[in-house]
């Protein structure tokens, strides 16, 4: 008996405003950030280790396919969460400079 092979697959998913590998909670975004910053796909699966290599590169041929949608999508993601965080500091001022401090002690410390 002949297996015939999958010819397409899907391998993200659109929900609300977002894309996702299917079946997971993993974020395109957290699989192409790594791409851009130069890891191999093996090196991804070892950071997400629910994923398969196959998954990883088809969220990577996904991007490749559709890199000006998936662009402007990440360029529209940081936009809004640089907009909340510019909102954090405006309404929690005291808390954002201590946590300001925190982060400044704790790059001196490594």
């Amino acid at each position: 008996m002949k297996v015939a092979p999958t010819l397409t697959k899907q391998y993200i998913e659109q929900r609300g405003e977002g894309y996702w590998l299917v079946e997971t909670r993993i974020s395109l975004d957290s699989i192409v950030y790594a791409f851009l910053n130069g890891e191999s796909p093996e090196s991804i699966t070892q950071n997400f280790p629910l994923l398969s290599l196959e998954q990883v590169y088809g969220a990577i041929a996904f991007y490749l396919a559709n890199r000006e949608l998936v662009d402007a999508y990440l360029k529209e993601s940081q936009t809004k969460f640089e907009k909340l965080q510019q909102s954090f500091r405006e309404k929690n001022p005291l808390l954002y400079q201590k946590l300001k401090i925190a982060q400044i002690q704790k790059q001196s410390k490594v």
